[in-house]
């Protein structure tokens, strides 16, 4: 597949979880409860078995709520008057969404609560995370800040304009790993240099505005810097 028809795959493919967020609240509730959740992973350093299962139980909740997105949309579309098949396939979609989250909550506490426990009992050990766990979840909290506010903004398109600018995220925060992780004054420059490029890329092809690239950048940076301050 061609490299431009695969990025407007993948422009699609994201565009239709903005929609999701943007129309649905609940699937913003999941977003941000997924940011908090890797979070308190890398916080109480949960095993990476654990993690998997975690891992596994929030992609599936997020899967229900976007195909249950999905199947509204069609059922409305096919019958655009009140049916009561119509009604039956969404209560059962709908139905599907709330086992998934019951089972996940579920399977969380069970994972979770022997953590919590464990901190209460002996105190809160020292937060020292490894830097390539700091970085995936810099990562992951970068692409949901994004997707929210572009879901709240409402303007442009996932891989190609509207705020804030993803690629000027994404850069700047691998600047702000690599400066974390390195320490070295001229990797972080370089680096640096090279976040602005992609950035200034942005502006030069008239895909974003300088505003939405600079709040891209702070994004990024601000949000890495801190998980790295934290984690230190």
């Amino acid at each position: 597949m061609p490299l431009r028809k695969w990025v407007e795959s993948a422009n699609n493919a994201i565009e239709g979880i903005i929609f999701a967020a943007k129309s649905q609240r609940h699937v913003r509730y999941h977003l941000i409860f997924t940011a908090v959740v890797l979070f308190m992973c890398v916080l109480f350093g949960v095993s990476k078995f654990d993690f998997m299962l975690l891992a596994v139980a929030i992609i599936l909740v997020l899967l229900a709520e976007m195909l249950n997105t999905a199947i509204e949309h069609v059922v409305d579309l096919v019958s655009p008057q009140y049916a009561e098949h119509a009604r039956i396939a969404k209560d059962v979609a709908a139905g599907a969404v709330l086992i998934t989250a019951f089972g996940a909550a579920f399977l969380g506490y069970i994972v979770i609560f022997p953590y919590v426990e464990r901190i209460f009992s002996a105190g809160m050990p020292l937060i020292s995370r490894s830097s390539h766990e700091v970085m995936l979840l810099s990562i992951v909290i970068v692409l949901i800040s994004v997707i929210m506010l572009k879901s709240y903004f409402g303007n442009g398109r996932p891989l190609r304009g509207g705020r804030p600018s993803g690629h000027a995220a994404i850069a700047f925060s691998a600047w702000a790993a690599v400066t974390s992780v390195t320490q070295n004054l001229t990797v972080s420059i370089l680096c640096f240099l090279l976040a602005t490029l992609i950035a200034q890329s942005r502006v030069a092809t008239n895909i974003h505005t300088r505003m939405e690239v600079v709040l891209g950048a702070l994004l990024g940076a601000l949000i890495t810097f801190g998980l790295y301050y934290i984690f230190r």
